[in-house]
């Protein structure tokens, strides 16, 4: 059984529109869950696994901490959106959701440069 988060979660780019509360709170939510050491660790080593997945087990010693602490926060990171899980048996597998991972470097992505209408490039300040 896959337990996947909502589907449709995304949100405009924070540097070229204005968010509403909610979307706002989703990104707010998800760039909490990334702004842990450990956590970027753990995202960074689910995605180099050859199958693009890994169990608690195979985390416990490259991150040195205890099991209850990796599946806390595994728990917030797919909570947060980022992180796929699946069951099998008495594991649970997780896989990093690339498209979540996009849509916070999209959100973050800059405004694309206007052209004034003379055609000359304006210089940045």
């Amino acid at each position: 059984m896959s337990i996947e988060p909502d589907p449709a979660w995304c949100c405009p780019p924070l540097l070229q529109s204005r968010l509403g509360k909610a979307q706002a709170e989703e990104l707010a939510a998800a760039f909490r869950a990334v702004a842990d050491p450990a956590r970027l660790r753990l995202l960074s080593l689910i995605a180099e696994q050859p199958e693009g997945e890994a169990c608690v087990c195979h985390l416990l010693r490259p991150l040195g901490l205890s099991q209850p602490t990796v599946s806390h926060h595994l728990k917030l990171l797919h909570e947060a959106g980022l992180l796929g899980r699946e069951r099998r048996g008495t594991f649970i597998y997780y896989s990093v959701l690339p498209e979540r991972m996009e849509a916070l470097r999209a959100a973050l992505a800059p405004a694309p440069v206007q052209e004034p209408r003379d055609g000359r490039r304006r210089a940045r300040a």
